[in-house]
């Protein structure tokens, strides 16, 4: 495959934010490593972005095992000879319930995609970075509204995108000596799949459950190409993008 091209990573690109910014950061011209657990979906975004220029390239990985991590990136480099953007935006959730009666596996389940995950691909991503001709790259977090507010019975999914804020921070810091950049994009209410049940209304703080409303996801496809495109030597090192009326300003 071409090696001239600029070459980005998007994790959990099998649907909702990931597919949308996959599609968006393609049709920008840079070849795009898709990564996700489901190899069928994966290859739907292949077929989404029709006969449109350049490479994409879909690759079944599990984000918390570092040993498919380490398989995901060794195959990116095959391919292209480079990395120059990380998408970390595979994520999850855990059931809404109290948090007293969440099991430990459902806890760990989104630690290790959410935050292990996430420090596992900038890892392999960082590796990269720091040694390819031109040297550098950018590395973009998928933080959430939660980085900054939590939902009601939400403690596994706010915990860990509190903790990414701090790895945003630590790479962004740790990276500067390498060239590497590194942002983090906050999003709240993307009309995806997973946020389709906001129409028919959601719990809120004070008890009541309350229809949110969302924005085109394409919105935020365009922020991470935005964030992408930047020069190594400007960086957006955090980024809210939501709808407009959702109750985050005052939420609780």
């Amino acid at each position: 495959m071409a090696m001239h091209r600029r070459v980005a990573l998007v994790t959990g690109a099998g649907s909702g934010i990931g597919r949308a910014s996959a599609l968006a950061l393609h049709k920008a011209g840079y070849a795009v490593v898709l990564a996700g657990r489901r190899a069928a979906e994966l290859e739907r975004t292949v077929e989404m972005a029709g006969g449109a220029e350049g490479p994409m390239l879909p690759v079944a990985a599990d984000v918390s095992s570092e040993d498919s991590v380490r398989a995901l990136f060794a195959t990116t480099v095959a391919s292209f000879g480079r990395l120059d953007v990380l998408f970390n935006n595979a994520g999850m959730g855990a059931p809404a319930v109290p948090m007293e009666d969440l099991s430990f596996a459902q806890w760990s389940a989104v630690v290790n995609v959410n935050l292990t995950g996430a420090f596992l691909c900038a890892q392999h991503a960082i590796r990269i970075m720091k040694s390819q001709d031109p040297r550098g790259g950018r590395i973009i977090n998928n933080g959430s509204i939660s980085a900054h507010t939590p939902r009601p019975n939400s403690a596994p999914y706010t915990a860990t995108k509190h903790a990414i804020s701090g790895l945003t921070k630590s790479i962004a810091l740790d990276g500067r000596r390498h060239d590497i950049a590194c942002s983090q994009i906050d999003i709240g209410n993307a009309a995806t799949e997973m946020t389709a049940r906001m129409t028919a209304g959601v719990p809120q703080a004070n008890g009541t459950t309350m229809v949110e409303p969302r924005m085109d996801v394409q919105h935020v496809a365009d922020a991470v190409v935005f964030i992408a495109n930047l020069p190594l030597e400007s960086n957006v090192l955090f980024m809210t993008i939501m709808a407009t009326k959702m109750p985050l300003v005052g939420r609780g």
